[in-house]
């Protein structure tokens, strides 16, 4: 027996397990920085541990208002990431302790979980003072209600500086802010924060769209109306009594007439 043959079959073997759970586990990449807004820790399927927020009690007003819906396109174990939140009547944000060279990428996590409209909530969102990564974004508007939304966004650290579409900033205190802008429309907000170093490739995304949205909605209204969600419909509908044909009413009326008629006729024979 080739013991060799083995052994170095055996690594293969280990080397595709390996890879094969980097390919499905985002904690092969180093991750920087990760919080739960609005909510306390949390690790996700993907194995990156989401710390409590730290402004909890300080800047803004937390909530677990989303905990009612259930949230589209995320696996049911990673829905408390976009179930709670923080918001704040002014701008506000976080400070990224983040200094070593290389490439990141910051995504944010976000879900409306109470307006049912577009052009409620809507507000842009900076990094580091000087670059608007996101521009008037209006969630509702991008997914509707109770749906999973990131933004991913990649950018650089060379020498102290931040690089983002080729626009530099100074990096001050070895930390980075990303903040959520004040907009004309109602409070700004955000779900969950990571940092991640590494490229966009290397990062699993959310899964795709409910492919009929209004579908997914009117189940959304069902499943928060409980009293509602547990009936169910028996034998056909009942069809509408305006909209029986006159003809139709009037035809025993006619009947009825008919019959009486012959037996008027008997009595006055009597």
């Amino acid at each position: 027996m080739n013991f060799r043959l083995i052994d170095n079959n055996l690594k293969v073997v280990s080397f595709i397990l390996i890879l094969l759970k980097c390919m499905n586990n985002i904690s092969c990449l180093e991750v920087i920085y990760a919080i739960n807004a609005g909510g306390e820790s949390h690790t996700d399927t993907y194995g990156i541990r989401y710390l409590k927020d730290p402004l909890m009690g300080k800047v803004g007003t937390a909530s677990d208002y989303g905990k009612q819906l259930i949230i589209g396109r995320v696996d049911t174990v990673d829905q408390v990431l976009y179930q709670t939140e923080r918001y704040h009547h002014s701008t506000f944000g976080y400070d990224i302790p983040i200094s070593e060279d290389g490439e990141y990428v910051l995504i944010l996590k976000f879900c409306e979980v109470y307006f049912n409209s577009p052009n409620m909530k809507v507000f842009d969102v900076v990094l580091n003072g000087d670059h608007t990564v996101v521009t008037d974004l209006d969630i509702f508007e991008k997914v509707q209600r109770g749906v999973a939304y990131d933004e991913y966004i990649p950018f650089s650290i060379q020498k102290g500086k931040l690089i983002y579409n080729d626009e530099e900033s100074d990096i001050l205190g070895g930390k980075i802010r990303v903040e959520f802008i004040k907009g004309y429309r109602d409070n700004p907000k955000i779900n969950a924060i990571v940092v991640i170093k590494g490229s966009i490739d290397e990062i699993p995304q959310l899964g795709p769209m409910p492919q009929e949205p209004d579908e997914y909605q009117s189940i959304q209204e069902e499943e928060e109306e409980s009293n509602i969600k547990s009936r169910h419909t028996s034998g056909p509908r009942t069809p509408d009594p305006y909209s029986i044909d006159d003809s139709s009413i009037m035809l025993p009326v006619f009947v009825a007439i008919g019959a009486f008629i012959p037996l008027l006729f008997c009595l006055c024979k009597l």
